[in-house]
Parts: C-alpha cells; structure tokens; sequence
C-alpha cells in the first residue's frame, strides 16, 4: 500500500487550496499507484501527533469547492522544526510515516515551509526510507527564491491594486483631503507593495515605501508635504516591513523569530499629525489581502492546479527533494514553464526587487509593471448562495 500525505503551512492564501485540489485530481488518476489521500491537520503538527483525515471520505462537490475557498482547509502552523534532524520530533514524524504506509509527501508553503520540507527530505534520504517529498510554492510576499513568482502573490496583488484603486477615489473626494498611508503586506520584500503602481495616475498612490530602499523619515516627510501641498492630500503605499524608529516591544514572536508585523501605517500617520499638523488616516489591508476569493486571478489560478499536478506527477517519477518552480518564457505573450528546483536552494532564501525595478519613490520602472501586469489578468466567476460566495466545508475523518 502507497499513501500520500498533503502539508499546508505558513500563511494562507486565496489559492493554496487550488494547489491542494490539483494534487487531489491528479493523484485521483493514479489509483494504481496512490492508495489513500490524505491530508495533515495544522501543517507539520498532524504528522508530528498522527492527526490525519482521510481525504477519499470528501464529497466531490466541496473538492471542487476548493477553488474558491480561502485560508488553509487542513489548517496551518508556524512551528519551526529543530535544526538537528535527529530530534525526537523527527522520529514522531518518520513513526507515522511508516504507521499509515505514507510514500509521497507534499509541503505546500514559502520560505520556512521549504525549510521543513528540505530538512524532511534529507532525513528520509539519510534513513533511506523510501518516501519522496516535495514542495509547493506559496506565498502572497513573493519572496521564495529561484521561481519567478510565487503562487498567491498574482491574486493578492490583484485585490491590493482593486483595493487601492477605489481607496484612490475616496480620498479625493473632500475640500481637505487627508494622507492616506495604506499598509500593505511584506516583510523584507516590496512586490506586493508596489503592486498599485500598475494603476493609472488618477488612482496611482503619489509615494511608495518598500523594505529594497533604506526608509528615511525625515525625507518621508518632505515628500508627504510636498504631495500634499500641491493635490490636497496624499496617498502613500508602505510595506509593512518598514524600518524607522518605533516601539515594537510589544510584537509578538512566531515559531520562526519573525515579529508580528502592523500598525506601521498608524506609527506613521501619528507622526506625520505631530510633525506636519496634518490629518491623516492609516488604512490596513491585513489578512484580507490574502484571502479575497472574489480577486483571484486567473492565472494564478490554473497555474495552482498545474503545480498541485505536477507535484504528483513528479514524486510518481521518484523525483525527491525538490520543490516546482516557474521559469517565465516570455511577458508579452506570457509564458511560463514549470520545472524543479533542489531544496537545498530554496530553503531560507528571499527573492527581492532588484535595483532595476525602482526608480525612486514615486514610481517602478516598467521592468517591473511588465513582470506583474500578465500575473493578475484574468477574473474567476464563485458560484454563490444568496450572494455570499460558498466555501468548502470537510468532513475531516480522521484516519487511524
């Protein structure tokens, strides 16, 4: 008997579980070689303390749900494996491994996802267990290296430059307009920061701030009143990852050493009210931004249910230790091709704007509108119940 076992970790987004249905659909064709389905509750956790459901005990109709569900439908975490592979936690994970006949692992997650996935990897390797495991990009921050982009990242841009482009309208509705300071996600990488730069200049935030240039809030300052002073009020796109001088004792702490970002958009509209006796507003995306089905992106979409397929075609190929990528062809037309990557490269690694995508604070440069614009083209129609967009709900049997 041969199982599979499907992990989703770190934060979700509005296709992690497109991913997950692709590798459902995929491995449903190869009943001769994939036994059982089954799906790890809370990331690495499930396999850690045997809490398994069996995915074959799902109605089709909620599998196909998965396309417009958001959040993580197993449920996901943030633990941070030991850095020794021999740990006991390991030894738990092997255990179960071997109690449910598990041979095809998938880890669908970004930059500390790759992280267990590859430690995973070689611990079954060092064992010489006869398991695969493989990765599944995810990550709205689009900072996973050695893959063109990240799944979830189209579609979060997609709602962030909506979002934006309506916030845009009402802010230049009043006689005294306000600065508008829109926090958006990123910790140590722009993308999606700088997403709204694909709107037209009407809508276009004035200023962008991204982790890629060193903030000066001095210099902020000058350029909030200067942009004030000649439109009547400012609209301003920070990522949440910022740094200038605030007190962040309070932030908690995940599993990874990562401080809970937010309130960067507040810490600055204070500031600018001390300073330049202006009146502001902080306008926070927050988890929103990750998970608005009605914004999801086409492409963003088909290529989550290409890489969940070609995840299961590539561990019934043996291929192990590798997480899919993309490799981008061409922009105009666009063209990507999926191909495999050594975890070894991934794991722990950032992808981040290059110099040759800014060009200062006020705009990118159209390397950049060109790299983005073919990523969020394309509308997903959700079917709907009395116009509230229904989502998957598991039955979750447990397996024992």
């Amino acid at each position: 008997m041969k199982n599979m076992v499907y992990i989703q970790s770190g934060g979700p987004t509005s296709v992690i579980n497109t991913s997950f249905y692709g590798a459902i659909k995929e491995a449903q064709r190869h009943p001769e070689e994939i036994d059982h389905i089954y799906g790890s509750l809370h990331g690495i956790e499930g396999l850690i303390i045997d809490d398994l459901i069996d995915i074959g005990q799902e109605d089709e109709e909620q599998i196909e749900l998965l396309l417009q569900t958001p959040g993580s439908i197993l449920g996901t975490t943030r633990r941070k494996l030991p850095k020794d592979i021999h740990d006991e936690v390991y030894l738990k994970i092997i255990e179960n491994l071997k109690k449910h006949s598990i041979k095809y692992v998938f880890v669908n997650g970004g930059n500390d996802s790759m992280d267990t996935c590859y430690k995973l990897s070689l611990l079954v390797k060092e064992l010489g267990l006869d398991i695969v495991v493989i990765g599944v990009p995810k990550t709205i921050d689009n900072d996973l290296a050695c893959t063109d982009h990240s799944l979830g990242f189209p579609s979060a841009a997609k709602f962030v430059i909506n979002a934006v482009n309506a916030l845009a309208m009402d802010a230049k509705c009043f006689q005294v307009g306000k600065v508008h300071i829109v926090e958006i996600m990123g910790r140590n990488a722009g993308w999606l920061s700088a997403a709204p730069d694909l709107l037209p200049p009407e809508t276009r935030p004035q200023l962008f701030y991204i982790p890629e240039r060193k903030f000066d809030l001095e210099q902020f300052l000058v350029d909030v009143k200067k942009v004030y002073e000649k439109e009547g009020y400012a609209l301003v796109a920070i990522s949440e990852g910022i740094d200038f001088p605030r007190d962040t004792k309070s932030m908690r702490v995940d599993g990874f050493g990562h401080a809970q970002l937010g309130g960067a958009a507040a810490d600055l509209c204070h500031i600018v009210e001390d300073r330049l006796n202006l009146p502001t507003r902080a306008v926070e995306f927050s988890l929103v931004q990750r998970a608005f089905p009605a914004c999801i992106s086409l492409v963003d979409r088909n290529e989550a249910i290409q890489t969940g397929e070609l995840a299961v075609k590539s561990a019934l190929e043996g291929k192990t230790g590798n997480m899919i990528i993309f490799k981008r062809v061409s922009s105009n037309p666009y063209k990507i091709e999926l191909q495999l990557c050594d975890l070894s490269k991934v794991a722990n690694a950032e992808s981040k704007i290059t110099p040759s995508m800014m060009v200062d604070e006020t705009r990118m440069s159209d390397e950049y509108r060109n790299y983005l614009r073919p990523l969020v083209e394309g509308e997903v129609t959700l079917k709907c119940k009395d116009g509230i967009a229904l989502m998957a709900n598991f039955k979750k049997a447990k397996v024992k």
